[in-house]
């Protein structure tokens, strides 16, 4: 099985926004923890054994751009809006750098949605 496409722009977000001070963990949805059900199946058969990054979702929009969608769990303390705005501003750049390497550039959009603070960090 050859991974879904996208799947390089999921990881690239997600490797973007875990990077940002503040960020606790991405919070996956429920199709995230099938994903992750399934790809021990696939490690079972032989199949690309990769998983999908938590909290990212990615589609491509009707031009040559992308919709990234973030969701992320935040350290208390600091200002949550300044740290939702500097995950939509990394994952954008990423983002952008990997369609640029990849030869496929167009605009990305962000929506990065914080589902919780975690207390003690």
């Amino acid at each position: 099985m050859t991974p879904t496409p996208g799947a390089d722009v999921r990881e690239a977000a997600a490797r973007a926004a875990v990077g940002v001070p503040g960020v606790a963990a991405l919070q996956p949805v429920l199709a995230d923890r099938l994903a992750a059900a399934a790809v021990r199946v696939r490690r079972g058969v032989g199949a690309d054994p990769r998983p999908a990054a938590p909290g990212v979702r990615v589609e491509p929009d009707s031009g040559s751009g992308w919709h990234v969608e973030v969701r992320c769990i935040v350290h208390e303390g600091g200002r949550v809006v300044d740290v939702a705005r500097q995950v939509r501003e990394e994952v954008r750049a990423a983002v952008s750098t990997h369609l640029i390497r990849e030869g496929s550039p167009g605009p990305v959009t962000v929506r990065v949605t914080v589902t919780r603070t975690l207390a003690g960090a």
